[in-house]
């Protein structure tokens, strides 16, 4: 127990930056796959190829391949990122790729009545999203989003490829300096708790959106 409470401040400090990194992923990611997810319906022939390779792209290659692209080749061409601009730039732009794909499905399962009826109410386009489409997507969409979200709390960890010292690095760290795995022990506890929490919320998130069957 010493042992753990002489290491906790070290992990407590990598909580910070995993913790830092899902949040921002998470606020900034959605929104942007919402609004791909809408795009991607555009009659726009240019826009509709560009974001569909955008999203065959982040796809269809690894989270870790991106981050070293994002972080050490961009530069090659003149693009420099620090180091926590690079993580947050790189994971916004994949996780909000899937989640266009995942709100998509979920807009493509709306009856077309839906629309037809809003048309009839003399809603507006907005509105009609806001009001009736929105609502019914997110209660389709929440398992899939549910699951990308603690996905992304393992999927942090892969910033130590570019050198910031998040929760999964501190453990190596004191494993490496300590030589014992008693650290990653600690590491894995934390993890299991973060996902925990995580999937209490989303399922008191569903509770809530069931109010729309």
């Amino acid at each position: 127990m010493n042992y753990f409470l002489e290491i906790l401040p070290a992990l407590l400090n990598g909580l910070i930056i995993t913790l830092k990194v899902f949040f921002l992923t998470s606020l900034g990611s959605l929104p942007l796959g919402i609004l791909v997810s809408f795009a991607l319906r555009s009659k726009i022939a240019p826009l509709y190829f560009l974001l569909n390779i955008y999203v065959w792209l982040m796809r269809g290659t690894p989270l870790l391949l991106q981050l070293i692209f994002v972080f050490y080749g961009l530069p090659m061409i003149g693009v420099t990122f620090a180091r926590y601009e690079a993580a947050l730039f790189t994971f916004i732009l994949n996780y909000a790729a899937y989640f266009a794909e995942i709100f998509r499905g979920g807009i493509q399962s709306i009856p077309i009545g839906q629309y037809e009826a809003a048309k009839v109410l003399q809603l507006s386009k907005i509105k009609t999203i806001q009001k009736i489409i929105l609502p019914q997507v997110f209660k389709i969409v929440l398992p899939s989003i549910g699951n990308e979200i603690v996905n992304l709390v393992k999927d942090s960890s892969l910033i130590y490829v570019i050198g910031l010292g998040d929760l999964l690095q501190a453990g190596k760290i004191a494993m490496s300096r300590d030589v014992t795995l008693l650290p990653m022990v600690a590491v894995g506890v934390i993890y299991l708790i973060l996902i925990g929490l995580l999937t209490l919320l989303v399922k008191k998130i569903e509770s809530y959106y069931s109010y729309y069957r």
